[in-house]
């Protein structure tokens, strides 16, 4: 139970509520229960089966002589009042007990909602703000469609399943004690017997529970993998279509969805099968009930009155244990989706270090941060003026993705100075990269570090590191929003002039003016009503924006005509001057000017010096240059 009693934790921002919830639950119980003892009597004299009790409170020694002079009090009422008025008052009092206790038990309701959807907001907000901060490993492992299911579907079942009958949990115990309580003050062996029933009932749903949480785990597994599939039919429709794959993909998910249908049938007929067991099992043990007390009627050791007050007390057991044991199936369901969430919740981070602390500055040369056309005020759009810093150096670095991976960078000595541009060339899958991932510590090195003025990258805080990096990647990341705050992302006050004046940098202002709704134009899922280009331009005028200390460019123009590229390369130069960047691309002659070029085959570097050393040399580089003249 170690799962819900975490659920359960979540609670502690919400005490008043629960605590007014649970007074309103046990108040409604109580109102549930004083019900019972009104009917013993008024049968007793209504059905004229004994004489008005004598016993008086001088006389009271036990629960049973506490009942008689309760007997005694109720009887006397009845007898000065008359058959026909005391029913009347015997009704009222009935109405009133049943009306306090709906109003009670809407109470209860109306305080544990807000609980519920503020658990599952936190529980939502928590794992959504989890998975950000994990490392890029995590996801190459996992499959997003997945992770998907356990913010949307598994997070949803924890409210249905879990919290939407914590108001059973916590009221219908205290019917079933006072009720209990009722019925071995009447007759301690039959309720004893009765009890011995409830048991063998409870074991007999406690089997079916395990087996059912079970089969939820699988239920919710399953749907994973259908949110899995159709994210990723909908992110490559264009290949599907091309390929004339229509059909396949529809088979291939009509496989996973049947295989869902068989499993939520399954585990539908277990839950299902909870309410008619409970009520079968119960309309038994009242059988057994009837026939057994029957026999102390007819005997003489029980009044018929009290007999019936029994039975009706008895009745208020049934139902709630009826609703406690589907309320425990949900939950035994609920813990299977709760597992799925936590099983995220509790993935460590292995980048975040106890001993990061803030860096101390670095005397050194400053350097203007600012190009010319953005006014010298950009810079301070998120963190003020930025530390300088002496340069980057890696010392005998390694890198696998996976402990029993390939390795993928092997012996990777380099450095890269304050204010020099690094560029890093060789075929695709060479490393390049992945040398690019190290810097923000998208990833760790697995053998080796890396160095920052010095100092290893581990002892710095993650944001403080990565704030000073400004990224533009081969694949232009866009979000379904306005140009606007596609620009501005991440960065606080930051004024429309600065975002414009980066869009112009970036060679984007043109086609954004020319927008209906300009700067606040909406890009569509993904920067879909963009071409190629205008997708690349918004993310280098957003790293423009960002100011960064190092630029991180990783095929930045690739998808730049010849046009938007230069003009694009002449502001990423302006941008560059002074600061430290490393450049990764495949067409060569946009690294050409590069301070330092890199040649990086299969993890290793083979060759570096400057454009000219490098076609001199005659080696790797002059092949690659050679084959792209071609």
């Amino acid at each position: 139970m170690q799962s819900f009693r975490r659920l359960l934790g979540y609670m502690g921002n919400y005490r008043g509520l629960v605590a007014l919830a649970i007074a309103c639950n046990i108040l409604t119980a109580v109102f549930t229960v004083v019900s019972i003892p009104i009917f013993q009597p008024f049968f007793n004299l209504l059905f004229e089966q004994t004489e008005p009790v004598t016993t008086s409170p001088e006389t009271i020694d036990s629960l049973a002589d506490l009942e008689q002079y309760g007997g005694y009090l109720v009887t006397q009422w009845i007898t000065e009042q008359g058959r026909e008025r005391a029913l009347l008052y015997v009704c009222g009092l009935i109405l009133l007990s049943f009306l306090l206790k709906n109003i009670f038990r809407y109470l209860a309701l109306f305080f544990m909602s807000p609980v519920r959807n503020g658990i599952i907001r936190d529980l939502r907000n928590e794992l959504y703000s989890h998975l950000l901060h994990l490392p890029l490993g995590y996801f190459t492992e996992e499959r997003k469609g997945n992770l998907l299911s356990r913010i949307t579907g598994d997070v949803q079942e924890v409210e249905s399943s879990i919290l939407n009958v914590l108001e059973a949990i916590f009221r219908e115990p205290f019917i079933i004690i006072g009720s209990l309580t009722f019925m071995i003050i009447v007759s301690p062996s039959l309720t004893l017997f009765v009890f011995g029933l409830m048991v063998f009932t409870g074991v007999v749903i406690g089997g079916i529970g395990k087996r059912l949480k079970r089969s939820s785990g699988e239920v919710q597994e399953t749907l994973g993998e259908i949110v899995s599939r159709t994210e990723e039919s909908l992110g490559g429709l264009r290949i599907i279509k091309s390929f004339g794959a229509e059909e396949y993909q529809s088979r291939r998910f009509a496989e996973i969805n049947d295989t869902y249908r068989h499993r939520l049938i399954r585990l539908l007929w277990r839950r299902d099968l909870s309410s008619p067991l409970t009520e079968f099992l119960g309309i038994a043990t009242v059988a057994l009930l009837l026939l057994y007390g029957s026999r102390e009627v007819f005997a003489g050791t029980m009044e018929a009155g009290t007999f019936i007050a029994f039975i009706f007390a008895f009745y208020m057991v049934i139902d709630p244990a009826k609703n406690f044991s589907k309320a425990w199936y949900n939950v035994q369901k609920g813990l299977g989706a709760l597992e799925r969430v936590e099983s995220v919740l509790d993935v460590k981070n292995p980048l975040i270090t106890s001993t990061s602390v803030d860096p101390p500055p670095v005397a050194s040369t400053s350097v203007d941060p600012l190009p010319p056309n953005l006014g010298g005020n950009a810079g301070t759009a998120h963190s003020g003026e930025k530390p300088t810093f002496s340069g980057i150096k890696f010392h005998d670095v390694g890198f696998r993705y996976r402990p029993d991976g390939p390795e993928i960078l092997q012996h990777i000595d380099l450095e890269i100075p304050r204010g020099k541009a690094v560029a890093l060339a060789g075929a695709s899958g060479g490393g390049k990269s992945t040398i690019a991932d190290l810097l923000p510590r998208f990833y760790d090195p697995t053998s080796g570090h890396i160095t920052l003025d010095g100092r290893n990258l581990r002892d710095f805080k993650l944001d403080e590191l990565r704030s000073r990096f400004g990224i533009v990647s081969q694949e232009a990341i866009l979000f379904n929003d306005t140009i606007y705050n596609n620009i501005v992302f991440g960065m606080q006050g930051v004024s429309p002039q600065q975002v414009e004046e980066a869009a112009r940098v970036a060679n984007a202002h043109d086609f954004i003016a020319a927008m209906a709704g300009g700067y606040q134009s909406n890009i569509g899922d993904r920067g879909s009503k963009l071409s190629g280009g205008q997708r690349q331009r918004l993310t280098i005028a957003r790293a423009v924006l960002r100011n960064p200390d190092i630029l991180i460019l990783d095929e930045a123009t690739s998808a730049l005509d010849s046009e938007s590229e230069r003009l694009v390369q002449e502001a990423l130069q302006r941008l560059m001057q002074g600061r430290t960047a490393l450049v990764i691309a495949h067409r060569l002659s946009t690294i050409q000017n590069a301070d330092q070029i890199v040649v990086i085959d299969r993890g290793r570097i083979i060759e570096r010096g400057t454009h000219g050393e490098l076609l001199e040399r005659g080696g790797a580089y002059r092949k690659l240059v050679e084959l792209q003249e071609v």
